[in-house]
């Protein structure tokens, strides 16, 4: 299988820089506009099929996605961010007021910390590679999509490398962006990562 991992386009609260989880915010201009450039940069995949996450922002770049392929986007939890609790919604700076210890203890090691009221990365990993693996075995031989978000993409690579969790925040990955895991007989490799040459002229 040929997994195409998606991350979607911009909201208001990214722009703000706000924690965004499972509140079901739209994408702005901004976001449609990179959207729609994530829709050309790639109308020339063979796809098989197309999945996202089941939050709007997700299922709105999804779809602009799907509209050159001539396919339904299959929404699935599986692939939703963190829930990011009693964070959600707060600006970084707000977040270090009102959760300093926290923030301390998550720089230190964020992998199999809850978010107050919400999820941990561990938890976010163990439900989409779940989703992944069921993929695998469904498309074992096709390209597919997957639309979701910063967090659950960066778990998912990271579980297909095999590194420790604790490094998950090493890792970058910018609105729109485009990472591919192939699944193959002798292992799994990553082809591309935060791939963005598709966003210009500040899209």
């Amino acid at each position: 299988m040929k997994l195409i991992l998606v991350r979607h386009g911009e909201t208001m609260w990214n722009r703000e820089n706000r924690i965004l989880g499972h509140t079901d915010i739209e994408l702005n201009e901004k976001g449609q506009k990179q959207a729609k450039r994530l829709g050309v940069a790639l109308k020339d995949e063979e796809v098989s099929a197309i999945y996202s996450s089941s939050l709007r922002r997700a299922r709105e770049t999804a779809n602009e996605i799907a509209r050159l392929h001539d396919l339904e986007v299959i929404a699935d939890d599986a692939f939703m961010e963190l829930d990011a609790g009693e964070l959600d919604g707060l600006t970084f700076e707000e977040v270090m007021k009102r959760y300093g210890k926290f923030l301390e203890e998550w720089a230190n090691d964020a992998s199999s910390l809850k978010v107050p009221g919400g999820e941990s990365i561990a938890e976010v990993q163990r439900r989409a590679w779940s989703a992944v693996e069921k993929l695998a075995n469904i498309h074992a031989s096709e390209t597919v999509f997957v639309v979701s978000h910063s967090l659950t993409i960066q778990s998912i690579i990271n579980k297909a490398l095999e590194m420790d969790l604790s490094n998950l925040r090493r890792l970058r990955l910018d609105l729109a962006s485009i990472s591919i895991l192939n699944f193959g007989k002798s292992g799994i490799t990553l082809l591309l990562y935060n791939d963005t040459c598709h966003l210009e002229n500040g899209v």
